[in-house]
């Protein structure tokens, strides 16, 4: 089931989040797509990154759950599908487009909060010897950030979920996952990234957190105000310049099928 604090504009990921495939240039340097490989982009967003594996001569194909990020993806010439990636037919997928070289994942993989499915149904997308690396958010993300609209959201009355709804992984807990779905080769890597918001955090929660602000049942008429009271509380983000700093940590992987897996 699509996670239900997980819902995405398209427009509004345009303008407020540009940082994050421009950030994802690591992870797709681990892939190194290749000419006439087959790819998938497991939550492909957009289609920035998706677009680029393609510009490298790879046969890409997209999938995300968002309906609007899809047409936006597809807007760019990218060939996207809406699927959750948790529950995907498997047989049906590998009917229609057969199995992957590589699969490939930035920015996504935590906000599915079936990891153990997800493990499963990109090994049977791989064929032997095929690779899945990319990045997600990793223990410890953004967890300055998240304290604080908790905590307003808290002192308002609005009540949450105990636990926020994202998988942010120890390197540990991601390799047993992985390693359970029989993927060998596992290497990680838990990486403090400071990332600048353009937008500030009134732009981040806008567009990072309308679906919890969804859940907790925020009208929109408040959510600016709640925005605009989470930057004041968090003095320890804003730089000198005024600017914000968001206290990202990102979890980096890559691994195999192996060739003799079936």
């Amino acid at each position: 089931m699509v996670n239900a604090a997980s819902r995405w504009s398209a427009a509004d990921y345009a303008q407020n989040a540009g940082f994050v495939p421009a950030l994802g240039a690591a992870a797709l340097a681990l892939l190194a797509p290749k000419p006439g490989e087959f790819v998938i982009d497991i939550g492909c967003g957009d289609g920035v990154l998706t677009e680029q594996i393609a510009r490298a001569g790879a046969r890409v194909i997209g999938l995300d759950a968002s309906t609007d990020m899809v047409e936006a993806a597809r807007a760019r010439g990218v060939d996207a599908f809406v699927a959750d990636c948790q529950t995907l037919d498997l047989d049906r997928q590998v009917e229609r487009f057969g199995q992957f070289d590589a699969a490939f994942s930035n920015a996504a993989l935590h906000w599915m909060l079936d990891p153990a499915a997800v493990a499963r149904g990109v090994f049977k997308l791989l064929r032997p010897g095929g690779r899945f690396v990319g990045e997600m958010g990793g223990a410890g993300n953004l967890a300055i950030l998240r304290r604080g609209l908790r905590e307003e959201l808290t002192e308002r009355g609005y009540s949450l979920p105990a636990d926020d709804p994202q998988w942010y992984a120890s390197p540990a807990d991601f390799e047993a996952i992985y390693r359970a779905a029989g993927f060998t080769g596992i290497e990680t890597d838990l990486v403090a990234r400071p990332t600048p918001l353009p937008a500030g955090i009134r732009g981040w929660i806008k567009t990072f957190r309308a679906g919890l602000l969804d859940v907790a049942g925020v009208p929109e008429e408040e959510r600016e105000d709640i925005a605009a009271a989470v930057e004041h509380r968090l003095p320890e983000l804003r730089k000198e310049d005024g600017t914000f700093v968001a206290d990202y940590v990102r979890l980096r992987f890559k691994m195999h099928k192996p060739q003799a897996a079936s």
